[in-house]
């Protein structure tokens, strides 16, 4: 990468992460070898709203009697009898304000409701995130009360449904490389619209929009990505393919959009002129949450199948329960399961509380989950054996729509370089700063003093993390310690590098996976010494829990000390010289021609 390109890279993240915020996310402090508790909020235990549990058991109720995921599988299409019974009790409008016919629940209400529909249908989870969690967001936080009062109505009942235009044949993970065009028509009233999207869920069966295009600079610089409503019957908008044929969520209607000439009034433009890319990243989050809570479901289901299987499952003469590498794919299943879910609920619960950035938070979960369920239907698959492979059983659909998990709203390893990256940029200043100040220390003596007193503190002790229960001390202890390494290796990556860091790929992940993980353990211990402190009655449910988390917990610590570790002593060059090898047409294997 050039010296111009990588400015350019560092310019358009700086255009999206924006200003820092207030109240810095906790995420972002670990690369600082920080544990900032106060960004750590109390896990959510208890469901306060009322409604939810009774909307939850109408939910389950609705699923068991009218929602036949092999049906929808075999067929491809959900039924329209399902959709009007999910909008019927409140599900496609749940988040949407009551004012507007919604149920005005909280992120972490509504990710109880994805977890159901996850663990029972991926087609119909994945129908509802679409409509919901990235349709009408976009103008519920960014739409002007017009927009509001138009649309949300009848998008909170399911009469119409919404879809979300961002992905292109140029423009997949890359967000900033939309090629559709808006051009501003000469009496100021309008845009014009031309291009073409791909692979938008419901986007053959939306009423409503949410379209991401190119509109000029005002100011003469580079066009910029705006937001826009828009409608099909605004003549100019065709159906290429309404529903593209696919290898799993084959329920879902994943559909090629085209735009020619196609007017667009000026009152349909979304947020700000210019500022589109930021408002599909914030929408994303709240998808990238919700995809927490769906994974969580379908690993609780796999936990349940799995565990059922092997007690019965008879082999050389005693059941496959009694074999350790059956349990241990089952104690797996199961911390990983109780991680996801502690991570995604402690993610929504910061979303909730309205402090803070939350980005990176959303991008590490979403790579967390994702992949944590791949591992779990991996390993159900395996221990069912071959019975797994026919269609008489969930299985082989099951693996089928999870496959999507780690590519949709942003594929993982690009989130990884994204999450490096945001989360060392801060660091990054920071280091910048004191190097100035260090040449020029005339009214920057605070700030030096600061700073070394932070890497003082920091030399003498890693971060203290405080529970309420000697029985996590240990834990706690060893997080610290780690957290502390993650903070001094993300230094040291900095100076060796500096601005080139950003095309240290190798490194970059193995940063992210650190982080990742220290934060999914941060969740895992909170909400064990949560569950310490406000458990009453039986202590079996809560043994269980704690020998859960701890042993994640235990898993992640050996993760994080290989990930670390590899960061100085690792295969890289011997990988990239043999890539290039493949590149350029180089043979082996007894592949050559003779």
């Amino acid at each position: 990468m050039s010296a111009v390109d990588r400015e350019k890279q560092i310019k358009q993240a700086e255009e999206i992460l924006g200003h820092e915020p207030a109240e810095p996310g906790f995420a972002k402090g670990l690369f600082f070898g920080e544990y900032r508790r106060e960004a750590l909020l109390p896990y959510p235990v208890r469901e306060p709203d009322q409604r939810v549990p009774i909307l939850l058991n109408q939910l389950q109720q609705f699923c068991r009697e009218q929602i036949d995921p092999v049906a929808i599988d075999r067929q491809a299409e959900i039924p329209q009898a399902v959709i009007d019974g999910l909008g019927r009790i409140g599900i496609l409008g749940a988040c949407l304000p009551q004012s507007a016919g919604g149920l005005s629940l909280s992120q972490t209400s509504y990710c109880r409701v994805l977890e159901i529909l996850g663990g029972h249908c991926g087609s119909t989870a994945l129908f509802v995130n679409a409509h919901h969690s990235i349709g009408p967001r976009a103008l519920v936080l960014f739409g002007n009360q017009d927009q509001r009062n138009k649309y949300l109505p009848k998008l909170a009942t399911g009469e119409w449904i919404s879809a979300f235009a961002l992905t292109e044949p140029q423009a997949g993970s890359d967000a900033a490389n939309v090629q559709s065009t808006a051009t501003p028509t000469a009496d100021g009233k309008g845009y014009v619209l031309n291009g073409e999207k791909r692979w938008i869920t419901n986007g053959g069966i939306a009423t409503v929009l949410t379209v991401m295009a190119r509109t000029p600079d005002p100011k003469g610089g580079d066009s910029k990505i705006t937001a826009f409503v828009v409608t099909p019957d605004m003549p100019g908008f065709s159906v290429v393919e309404k529903r593209m044929e696919k290898m799993g969520v084959r329920g879902t209607a994943t559909s090629r959009l085209a735009f020619k000439d196609l007017y667009v009034p000026r009152e349909n433009v979304l947020g700000q002129l210019g500022k589109g890319l930021r408002v599909a990243l914030t929408v994303l989050d709240y998808g990238r949450t919700t995809f927490g809570a769906s994974c969580t479901g379908a690993a609780k289901f796999c936990v349940a199948g799995a565990l059922a299987h092997v007690k019965q499952r008879v082999q050389f003469g005693e059941p496959l329960a009694n074999f350790e590498l059956v349990k241990q794919k089952l104690a797996f299943m199961q911390a990983a399961t109780f991680a996801m879910e502690s991570c995604t609920y402690q993610t929504a619960a910061l979303m909730d509380s309205g402090h803070g950035d939350f980005m990176l938070e959303t991008a590490m979960l979403k790579v967390f989950a994702t992949e944590l369920l791949w591992t779990a239907l991996n390993d159900t698959f395996q221990l069912h054996g071959g019975l797994a492979y026919f269609t008489d059983q969930p299985w082989e659909r099951m693996v089928r729509d999870a496959r999507i998990n780690t590519i949709g709203e942003g594929a993982n390893d690009v989130l990884r370089g994204f999450s490096a990256l945001v989360g060392m940029r801060d660091v990054g200043l920071e280091l910048e700063s004191i190097l100035h100040a260090i040449y020029h220390p005339l009214g920057k003596l605070t700030k030096l003093a600061r700073f070394g007193g932070r890497k003082i503190g920091s030399l003498l002790a890693s971060p203290t993390i405080t529970v309420r229960s000697a029985e996590l001390e240990p834990d706690a202890h060893q997080l610290s310690s780690q957290i502390s390494a993650l903070g001094a290796n993300v230094e040291r990556l900095l100076i060796t590098h500096q601005k080139e860091v950003v095309e240290r790929q190798y490194q970059l992940a193995r940063i992210a996976d650190v982080a990742t993980d220290l934060y999914a353990s941060s969740c895992v211990l909170n909400r064990l010494d949560y569950a310490i402190r406000e458990h009453h009655g039986d202590d079996g449910p809560l043994r269980m829990q704690l020998e859960t988390g701890r042993y994640w917990l235990t898993l992640s610590r050996r993760r994080v000390n290989g990930w670390l570790a590899s960061l100085w002593n690792n295969d890289d060059e011997a990988c990239t010289s043999l890539a290039k090898r493949m590149l350029r047409g180089e043979v082996g294997n007894g592949n050559a021609h003779h």
